[in-house]
């Protein structure tokens, strides 16, 4: 038996092995994802929160490029964690059942760690504290001490700065043992974890909550469509192997609960699940956003297998389906001609050439993009600058870019302006012709740009009569550290205060209101009022009605909130 054990550890210490190389290799040779140079971004400034995520995935970033400056570094810590939490996961399971032939087997079936296992995103934080959360509660469980109390309480905190669905796992770990709320330590590892995850909050407070607004209001859909569940399902059987998925699903649930932690597991297991399957109700759910539930189902599956001979068809489609998922990595790195047409692979090829056939026509000066976080962002990546700015128009979501002080400047500054389409006729403009695609690039003189302005009505609105002249007034803040003019004497770019209203998927045409704007001159730092008259929809129902600030030649910023508004 001792040999027994003494081999199971020798071939998971081979596995780590081959699986820290694999990642390595992948980690040096696949170009770097859109998302990552994103929060790349987030690492050039550091801070406690950002429009989007906590920041552990901007920490991650920052170390590892630090020690190791190039995609191994960016990468760096996604791989050590990814290994870190085999190792964790092998020492939560083992003390149930020791198969490592099963536990391998079923690690690297799984196609959502395959992905976490180089790519680095806030789920890759997300990937090493859930386990590290798990490995501290089966301590904790089992023995009510209080340096396992302190220590979970840390990894909470760890927790919860890297993505907020780990709440998701701290509410269902507590439902699945509510005994816990009389354990006095439990109240020790909330105080120690509210207090450490502090600053974070603060951050929110001061930056008026833009990440509840995106997640909760802006991501909501306006209908619900059916394909937003049936892709949902699909996903998910798909990224627990897409040959053996179903397999996995079917072991976890046939899996008994043998004590207070596995309840845990099975809790978050269907509660995370389900949680998100109620979620494509009110829009569209990311595949990967249920990795905590996929560790959660790995643990059940393999609890559920390794008490049970593995059925010798299962071996064989276990392998069958790991060879599919290695190819797809291999192919992210090799370039092959024929699958190029593949809109998915060719994502991962010619980024760094893009990036500088824009650079020799922009040299040092900023260049904006427009509706994209991540275009900027891969341009600055792999310029290793900050020069990429993302314009996000009123068609577009906001992001950090709208945060950032990066705006603040370009004002009045000399700029390269690219788009993938045409700027217009008679408008001088280079052709860039790009690994991407034709680009069009042309310059812009003093920049005119109040993105960040703040245009809200004073007042809360009632109910509009359709088809009615509606006046309110209009606050007005200007966040910069200049004062700013609404006006247009002597201005080259103009700048247009406009209103729409929402009424479903897509925005009515943008409408300029009817106010005098000529002498309207903000300080800097400070707000006016402003009396505006706009035209209310002429059919009754209930719209979000948005304030927009345009200045040429941009396609005008989202500057208020998405105000709801009901029309009779």
């Amino acid at each position: 038996m001792l040999q027994t054990k003494k081999s199971a550890e020798q071939i998971l210490l081979i596995f780590l092995g081959l699986w820290t190389l694999l990642n390595i290799i992948q980690a040096i040779f696949v170009e770097v994802h859109a998302d990552e140079a994103y929060y790349w971004v987030y690492s050039r400034f550091l801070d406690w929160g950002y429009f989007d995520h906590p920041p552990m995935v901007a920490l991650f970033i920052k170390i590892g490029d630090a020690l190791l400056p190039g995609t191994l570094g960016l990468r760096l810590f996604s791989v050590i964690t990814s290994t870190l939490s085999i190792f964790l996961l092998w020492k939560i399971v083992k003390p149930y059942a020791e198969n490592i032939k099963l536990f391998i087997l079923l690690f690297a079936s799984v196609v959502l760690f395959h992905v976490y296992g180089f790519i680095t995103t806030p789920d890759s934080p997300l990937f090493f504290f859930t386990v590290l959360f798990f490995y501290v509660y089966q301590k904790y469980v089992a023995s009510d001490q209080l340096k396992w109390a302190f220590l979970l309480a840390l990894v909470i905190a760890c927790l919860l700065y890297s993505k907020y669905h780990g709440i998701l796992v701290l509410f269902f770990t507590i439902l699945s043992n509510l005994k816990l709320l009389k354990r006095p330590s439990f109240w020790l590892i909330v105080g120690v974890a509210v207090l450490a995850f502090l600053p974070h909050i603060w951050w929110q407070v001061q930056n008026n909550y833009p990440s509840f607004y995106y997640h909760v209001i802006d991501r909501s859909a306006a209908f619900y469509k059916t394909k937003f569940t049936t892709e949902y399902l699909l996903a998910q059987l798909a990224l627990a192997g897409p040959l053996v998925g179903w397999f996995l699903y079917q072991a976890a649930v046939r899996s008994k609960t043998e004590d207070a932690f596995i309840r845990a597991i099975k809790v978050n297991f269907y509660g995370i699940f389900i949680f998100f399957l109620f979620s494509t109700l009110k829009g569209r759910v990311e595949a990967h956003w249920t990795l905590p539930g996929m560790l959660c189902l790995f643990i059940l599956a393999y609890l559920f297998m390794a008490k049970k001979e593995t059925p010798k068809w299962f071996e064989k489609l276990a392998i069958v389906n790991i060879v599919l998922i290695i190819l797809i990595r291999l192919i992210l790195i090799i370039p092959i001609d024929s699958l190029m047409k593949i809109k998915a692979v060719a994502y991962y090829f010619g980024n760094q050439v893009w990036a500088k056939q824009i650079h020799e026509k922009a040299g040092d000066a900023p260049v904006i993009f427009t509706d994209s976080f991540q275009v900027p962002s891969r341009y600055n990546y792999y310029t290793r600058s900050t020069k990429g700015f993302g314009y996000d128009s009123r068609y577009y979501r906001k992001n950090q870019y709208d945060i950032w002080s990066l705006e603040d400047s370009l004002r009045n500054k000399k700029v390269y302006y690219v788009l993938q389409a045409s700027h217009g006729e008679g408008i001088a403009q280079d052709t860039i012709s790009t690994s991407k695609g034709l680009y069009y690039g042309r310059w812009i003189e003093a920049l005119r740009m109040y993105q960040k302005v703040a245009v809200n009505p004073v007042e809360k609105l009632n109910v509009l009569k359709k088809g009615t002249e509606i006046s309110l007034k209009l606050k007005i803040t200007n966040p910069y550290d200049q004062e700013i003019s609404l006006g247009n004497s002597g201005e080259k770019w103009k700048c247009f205060l406009e209103y729409s209203f929402r009424n479903g998927e897509t925005l009515a045409e943008f409408k300029p209101v009817t106010a005098d704007l000529e002498n309207v001159r903000i300080p800097a730092k400070q707000s006016i009022e402003l009396p505006v008259r706009f035209i209310a929809p002429e059919a009754a129902g209930k719209y979000k009605l948005i304030f927009s600030l345009r200045t040429e030649p941009f396609s005008g910023a989202r500057n208020s909130n998405m105000i709801a508004v009901e029309v009779k």
